[in-house]
């Protein structure tokens, strides 16, 4: 599969090949699901909690009388069903993670590399690199490419001032190759791969 590669200055600096199994593989949309939600039941905190009735403040004294009042059978006021009482089946901290198999997580990258490639927002840029860090010059550059909702990935190491001059852009995303996943992948329009990254990718999965 050939691209043409782009510069930031919306020149051409020729053609690079994509690997066909990295590039190229049927897109799944379970796969692409069931490693979204494992990405997302890792980042859950976890530290959700409710009292029960056994840990609220109150007396376990009984409310009233069992018999005589005409009113229905009581014990303590720490029931879930009275005002100020414990919460029935309340979340307890827990650990929401699950596993996933290595090579699970590999075919969902390379669906998403795949899906952004068949549905033609998938650009190859020669270097992301730049000489100034002011952010207003790197979106007029963006902006002349027509990169409104973009992920950049670079090779192992980033260019520090490409890094500082990107990082007030709210919809610009700039990660290295090493840190490249689905639900970053999935969650911008487009996804913008430098020549070194391309290369770390294709080594990374075949």
């Amino acid at each position: 599969m050939k691209v043409k590669v782009t510069t930031l200055d919306n020149g051409d600096a020729g053609e690079i090949e994509l690997a066909e199994e990295v590039f190229g593989v049927a897109v799944r949309r379970d796969v692409l699901a069931r490693v979204v939600n494992w990405q997302l039941a890792k980042r859950r905190a976890g530290t959700h909690k409710a009292k029960s009735r056994g840990e609220v403040t109150g007396t376990t004294k009984k409310a009233f009388r069992q018999k005589g009042t005409g009113r229905a059978r009581r014990g303590n006021m720490k029931t879930n069903i009275m005002r100020g009482g414990g919460a029935a089946h309340g979340p307890v901290p827990r650990d929401h993670s699950h596993d996933l198999t290595k090579k699970f997580r590999q075919l969902g990258l390379k669906t998403a590399l795949s899906a952004k490639a068949a549905d033609g927002k998938l650009i190859v840029l020669d270097a992301a690199k730049v000489d100034s860090h002011r952010t207003r010059e790197l979106a007029k550059r963006l902006e002349a490419l027509g990169w409104q909702n973009a992920l950049i990935i670079d090779g192992p190491e980033l260019d520090e001032i490409f890094l500082r001059a990107a990082r007030n852009l709210p919809t610009i995303d700039v990660l290295p190759q090493q840190g490249a996943n689905v639900y970053d992948i999935l969650r911008r329009d487009q996804l913008v791969l430098t020549r070194g990254a391309v290369e770390a990718l294709e080594a990374r999965l075949k």
